[in-house]
């Protein structure tokens, strides 16, 4: 049987209303993302947290030692629950992430987190081409507005493009209530 882990990416202050760079809904994705971290908890399955800091003084947020780039209380860590720290999009580049789920056998990951377009993507596709087994937890992910060439892209557009190019190649896309379905079968 293949073990499945929970990894939560960047579910940090500086992402919520009162931080430095807030998300659109990220109040609302932390709490789907509670619910899975919940029952990964009661069944005793591995879960990895992974938090992003920025080496340079001059970042607009999860600034090195700051409160912002701490993980939120909504979602925080046990002890016993591994933390990887990274400095990157790619959850996997340049941090020990690959190696904790090696030594956890896991080959099965689901996914949630902000933001969608950036470390959600670069997590998952890295994920994929490692060999694992993704799922993404859509309504457990936020994103931003973004703008381009002056267009600006709501946030929710940008959250369902980025879902929308995932699956099914990359991942399995469902809710949050979904996945816990699956998991607890």
């Amino acid at each position: 049987m293949s073990q499945t882990a929970l990894l939560l990416i960047d579910f940090q202050n500086d992402y919520f209303s009162e931080g430095k760079w807030p998300l659109s809904g990220t109040e609302a994705a932390a709490g789907q993302g509670a619910k899975l971290l919940a029952a990964f908890r009661n069944q005793g399955l591995p879960i990895v947290h992974v938090r992003h800091e920025f080496l340079t003084a001059d970042a607009p947020f999860f600034l090195q030692g700051s409160e912002g780039a701490k993980i939120h209380h909504s979602v925080t860590p046990l002890k016993n629950e591994a933390i990887i720290l990274k400095h990157k999009p790619n959850s996997f580049r340049d941090t020990e992430l690959q190696e904790v789920l090696k030594k956890l056998k896991v080959e099965k990951l689901i996914i949630v987190g902000a933001m969608s377009h950036m470390c959600i993507d670069a997590g998952v596709r890295a994920a994929v081409d490692l060999g694992y087994e993704v799922s993404v937890a859509h309504d457990a992910c936020a994103a931003r507005d973004l703008e381009f060439n002056g267009t600006t892209v709501p946030a929710t557009h940008v959250h369902a493009a980025f879902m929308a190019a995932l699956s099914p190649s990359y991942a399995n896309v469902s809710s949050t209530t979904e996945l816990l379905e699956n998991l607890n079968m």
